[in-house]
């Protein structure tokens, strides 16, 4: 993948490593059940952002590429494995 949202994905994910961070630290400070998890309800949206950012660069960069360079039930058949491994 030749991603222009890579810089944006990265950000992204060393965000959600330091709110990760942040939340095995509320663990380690004994802070309630219903804090944690909100905490984690926030990083499970959070990668599911990221998740939705690659899927839409896959379909914009390398569908289009795959259809230009392979057949379309080749392609097809690529992002369906593609959206079961995100799904």
């Amino acid at each position: 993948m030749s991603s222009h949202k890579f810089p944006e994905i990265i950000t992204r994910l060393s965000k959600i490593e330091g709110h990760v961070r942040g939340i095995k630290k509320m663990a380690e400070e004994g802070r309630s059940c219903e804090d944690l998890l909100l905490q984690v309800s926030a990083v499970k949206a959070a990668v599911n952002n990221v998740g939705r950012l690659i899927l839409e660069d896959y379909l914009e960069d390398c569908i289009v590429d795959g259809v230009k360079q392979h057949s379309d039930e080749e392609v097809v058949e690529r992002m369906k494995k593609a959206l079961k491994k995100f799904i």
